[in-house]
C-alpha cells in the first residue's frame, strides 16, 4: 500500500506545491510527541511489575460494573479537549476579509509544549490553505465572468455580421452592403434608409464598446475618437488589458487578453485600410477559437483546484487521526467540523462555475452535443501501449546488429584508415552525423521524459503541453531508435552498393534521398506520425526565429536553448546542402563548398544564429516582464556568439593574437555560462542553503548526485580546449573527433534538462 504522503507528492501541482499542507512537517511534529510522552523506564520495585499478587477473584465483576457504568453515563456531555476560535482580519484596504483560525487547548494539553507547537502550526497549515484557495477561486471567478462578457461581445458582432448577410442577401437595388455603406462619406450620396441601418448598426457598435469599458477594459485616446461621416471611427485606438487579465498565469489569460484584441480590432481598426468589410469573418472565427480555449483552459484550472481541495482535506483527515492515536484522545472530530466549515471545504463556487462552464461551451462550441463537449473538457490521456514497448526493443536490437555490420565493412572497405577515402568523410559522413545527432538529442529527450516521470515532475504542466502533443517517454524512444535504424540501414546500403561497384554518382544520392523523407515526415499534413507534435514543434521553431515578434513561453526558450547545443548539426546542414547544390555527388570535389567565400561565410551566420535568438528572446521577455536578470541572461549568449565566432576565425587564422583571443573570449563565456547554470538555471551553490552548496528542495535524495552533475557539467563546458590543442592526427580522426564532441554537447543538454 502507497503510504498518503508519497501519493499527495504524486498529485500535487507542481506549481501550487507550497500552497498544500505540510504533510511531512506535520507528521515530524507528531513523531516528536510520541517521543515527548514515552514513559520513563522505572527504577523501583521491578518485582511488582511482574506480579500476579494482589489479584482478586471479584475483578473480572469490577471490571463489568466500570463497563457497564460508562454506558449508562455515556450520554452526558464530555468537555471538548480543544476549541478552534475563527476570527476576522480586513485587509489595509478594508475590502478583503480573511478567516484566521487559531487552537485552545484545555487543561490536558496545556502543559504540553509539543502539542502547542503542533497545533500552532497545524493551524498555520489551514489559514494558507484557505487564502490560498480564497485568492485561486476570486481569480478563476474573475476569469469567468471576463469569458462571458467576451462571449456575449462575440454574440452581438456574429449578429451584425449575420444581418449584413442577410441584407446582402436580399437583392436590394441599390446592391450597396453595410461595408461599401461606410465607405461613402457624403449623406446625399445614401438613401435615407441606407443612412438610418448605418446609423442603427454604428450605435449597436458604441454599445459593445461600451459593454467592453465596463468590463475594465479602457481605450487610449478614446475620449477623443472621431468619425467620418458614415459613422465610422476615423482613428485606430489602442487596448489596454487591465492587470487583473494580463498578468493572469496560464493559457486562460493570454487566450482572454488576445480575444479582448481582436475583438477591438474589429470593432475600430479597418482591415483593409479604408475599405473592405467593417467586421471580418475570419477574424471573428479566430477570436471564437480563442475564447473556446480560454473555457477549456478555465474549466481545467477549476479542476485542479478541486483536485487541490479534496487533497488538502484528505491530508488533515490523515493527520488529526495519527494525532488521535498518539496523544490517545478524539480531537480529531472537533478540529475536523472546523476544516469541514472553512472556505476551501464550504465553498461550493468552483463546483457552480464548473457546471455553468460546462453548459456555457455545450450550448455556444458543441451544438448541444455534452458528449462532444466533455471531449474537449476533459480529454482523455492515451495509456501506454505495449506495442510501443515492443518496438522500441525492435529497433533497439536492429539498430545494434545492423550498427556491428556498419563497423564491419567500414573497416573491410578501409574507410577510417585509407587516406583514399577522405571525399566519403567531407561530403557523405555530415550528412549521415545530422542523422545521427538529432537521434542522439531524442534518445537524451527520451531520457529527460523518463526521469522527470520517475521524480513526479509534471513536465506537461510546465511547458503547457496539450495533452495531444505531450510525447511520453516511449514515444520519444521510438522515434531516435526508429530514426537512428533507418540511418544506420541507409548507412550500411550506401557501402553495401559501394563495394557491388555501382556508380558513385547514383551511390552519394542516398544521403539526400533520407534527407529528402525526413522533410516529408516533418511537415506531411496526414494524422499520422505523431502529426500533433510535430506541427507543435514547428511551431515552436517558427516562434525561435521570429523571437522578437512572438511572446516567448517556457517551451520557446527551452527548445531555443537546444538549438544552442546544436550548432555543429547546423554546421553539417551547411555542407549538406552544399553537396547536393554543387553537385559534389557528382564531382566528389569536396573541396568546391571549402573554398567557397559564401561557405566560409555562412559558417559565422549559422553559428551567431541560435546564440541570437536566445538573446532576442531575452530582450522579448525583458520587455514584457521588465526584469533586468533577462538582460544580465543575454550577455552569457552575447559572450558565447563571441566565442564561437573567434574559434572559426583561429581555425582559419593559425596565429598567436587570434589563440590569445580564443583563450579570453573562451574563458569568459564558459564562467558566464557555468554561473549561470549553477546559480541561476540549477539553484545549486547557495552557500545558506540548508544543503551545503546545494539549493533548499531537492528531488534527488543523494545529494552525491548534485556534486557529480556540477562537475561532469564543468568538465563537458570546457571541452573547447580541444580547438587549442588540436590532438588530431588525420583529417579522418578530425572528422570523428568532431563528431565526439558535438555528442558529449548534446549528452550535457540532456544532462542540464534535467536539473533545469
Amino acid at each position: 500500500m502507497v503510504k498518503f504522503s508519497k501519493e499527495l507528492e504524486a498529485q500535487l501541482i507542481p506549481e501550487w506545491k507550497e500552497a498544500f499542507v505540510n504533510y511531512c512537517l506535520l507528521k515530524k511534529q507528531i513523531k516528536k510527541i510520541k517521543t515527548s510522552r514515552k514513559p520513563k523506564p522505572a527504577s523501583h520495585y521491578p518485582i511488582a511489575q511482574h506480579s500476579d499478587f494482589g489479584r482478586s477473584l471479584f475483578d473480572p465483576v469490577r471490571k463489568l460494573a466500570r463497563t457497564f457504568s460508562d454506558k449508562l453515563f455515556s450520554n452526558s456531555e464530555k468537555p471538548e479537549i480543544l476549541q478552534v476560535r475563527r476570527r476576522r482580519n480586513s485587509s489595509e484596504n478594508g475590502d478583503d476579509v480573511d478567516e484566521i483560525y487559531q487552537t485552545e487547548l484545555v487543561q490536558l494539553f496545556s502543559e504540553e509544549d509539543e502539542v502547542k507547537v503542533f497545533f500552532a502550526r497545524l493551524d498555520e497549515e489551514l489559514n494558507k490553505v484557505n487564502q490560498f484557495h480564497k485568492a485561486k477561486e476570486t481569480e478563476f471567478l474573475g476569469r469567468g465572468e471576463i469569458l462571458k462578457k467576451q462571449l456575449e461581445i462575440l454574440a452581438e458582432l456574429k449578429q451584425i455580421l449575420s444581418d449584413r448577410k442577410k441584407r446582402n442577401l436580399s437583392g436590394s437595388n441599390s446592391h450597396r452592403s453595410f461595408s461599401s455603406s461606410a465607405r461613402n462619406s457624403d449623406f446625399s450620396a445614401g438613401s435615407p434608409g441606407e443612412l438610418s441601418e448605418i446609423q442603427s448598426e454604428t450605435s449597436r457598435t458604441d454599445e459593445i464598446i461600451e459593454a467592453l469599458e465596463r468590463n475594465g477594459v479602457s481605450f487610449i485616446n478614446s475620449a477623443t475618437r472621431s468619425k467620418t461621416k458614415g459613422g465610422k471611427p476615423k482613428m485606430s485606438l489602442r487596448v489596454d488589458i487591465p492587470d487583473a487579465v494580463a498578468g493572469a498565469e496560464g493559457g486562460a489569460a493570454r487566450s482572454i487578453a488576445t480575444a479582448t484584441s481582436v475583438l477591438w480590432e474589429e470593432l475600430v481598426n479597418n482591415p483593409r485600410g479604408g475599405g473592405g468589410d467593417f467586421i471580418n469573418r475570419k477574424k471573428i472565427q479566430c477570436a471564437e477559437k480563442m475564447i473556446r480555449s480560454a473555457f477549456v483552459e478555465l474549466y481545467r484550472g477549476l479542476g485542479l483546484l478541486k483536485t487541490y481541495s479534496s487533497l488538502n482535506m484528505i491530508a488533515f483527515t490523515k493527520i488529526m487521526k495519527k494525532f488521535d492515536k498518539v496523544a490517545g484522545q478524539n480531537a480529531s472530530s472537533t478540529y475536523l467540523k472546523v476544516v469541514k466549515r472553512s472556505q476551501f471545504i464550504s465553498s461550493d463556487k468552483v463546483v457552480r462555475l464548473m457546471d455553468e462552464v460546462e453548459s456555457i461551451f455545450t450550448k455556444h462550441f458543441a451544438n448541444n452535443d455534452r458528449k462532444k463537449a466533455m471531449k474537449f473538457l476533459k480529454p482523455h490521456q492515451t495509456k501506454d501501449s505495449h506495442m510501443v514497448t515492443f518496438f522500441v526493443g525492435l529497433f533497439t536490437g536492429c539498430f545494434i546488429s545492423l550498427f556491428s555490420i556498419y563497423i564491419i565493412l567500414a573497416h573491410l572497405s578501409g574507410i577510417f584508415t585509407s587516406s583514399a577515402q577522405v571525399s566519403y568523410m567531407e561530403t557523405v559522413y555530415p550528412v549521415f552525423s545530422v542523422f545521427a545527432l538529432l537521434s542522439l538529442h531524442m534518445f537524451m529527450y527520451g531520457c529527460n521524459l523518463f526521469m522527470w516521470k520517475n521524480t513526479r515532475i509534471n513536465y506537461t504542466f510546465i511547458f503547457e503541453f496539450a495533452p495531444n502533443t505531450a510525447l511520453r517517454y516511449r514515444d520519444a524512444f521510438l522515434m531516435g531508435t526508429t530514426f537512428m535504424t533507418s540511418v544506420v540501414a541507409a548507412m550500411v546500403i550506401h557501402l553495401l552498393l559501394r563495394a557491388a561497384g555501382f556508380s558513385a554518382s547514383q551511390v552519394d544520392t542516398i544521403p539526400g534521398i533520407l534527407l529528402l523523407i525526413f522533410i516529408c515526415v516533418l511537415i506531411c499534413p496526414f494524422d499520422t506520425f505523431y502529426r500533433p507534435t510535430r506541427f507543435c514543434f514547428i511551431r515552436i521553431l517558427r516562434n525561435i526565429v521570429c523571437s522578437p515578434f512572438y511572446k516567448v513561453l517556457m517551451v520557446d526558450f527551452f527548445m531555443a536553448d537546444q538549438l544552442t547545443s546544436q550548432i555543429p548539426l547546423l554546421r553539417h546542414l551547411e555542407s549538406t546542402g552544399c553537396y547536393f547544390l554543387a553537385q559534389s555527388f557528382k564531382t566528389h570535389e569536396y573541396n568546391t563548398c571549402k573554398n567557397g567565400r559564401i561557405y566560409r561565410e555562412l559558417a559565422y551566420l549559422i553559428s551567431f544564429s541560435p546564440y541570437f535568438w536566445r538573446a532576442m528572446q531575452c530582450i522579448r521577455r525583458w520587455w514584457d516582464e521588465s526584469n533586468p536578470d533577462h538582460l544580465i541572461n543575454m550577455g552569457k549568449y552575447v559572450s558565447a556568439m563571441v566565442a564561437a565566432g573567434v574559434r572559426i576565425t583561429y581555425a582559419r587564422q593559425n596565429t598567436d593574437l587570434w589563440l590569445t583571443m580564443v583563450l579570453v573570449s573562451s574563458v569568459v563565456a564558459t564562467i558566464y555560462q557555468l554561473y549561470w547554470d549553477f546559480v541561476k538555471d540549477w539553484g545549486l551553490l547557495n552557500p545558506k542553503s540548508k544543503n551545503p552548496w546545494l539549493r533548499d528542495n531537492l528531488v534527488l535524495r543523494n545529494k552525491n548526485f548534485y556534486y557529480l552533475s556540477i562537475a561532469l557539467n564543468l568538465v563537458l563546458r570546457v571541452a573547447w580546449i580541444e580547438t587549442i590543442m588540436r590532438f588530431r592526427v588525420s583529417p579522418v580522426q578530425s572528422h570523428l573527433l568532431d563528431f565526439l564532441l558535438a555528442s558529449l554537447e548534446v549528452i550535457r543538454r540532456g544532462h542540464w534538462n534535467f536539473y533545469r
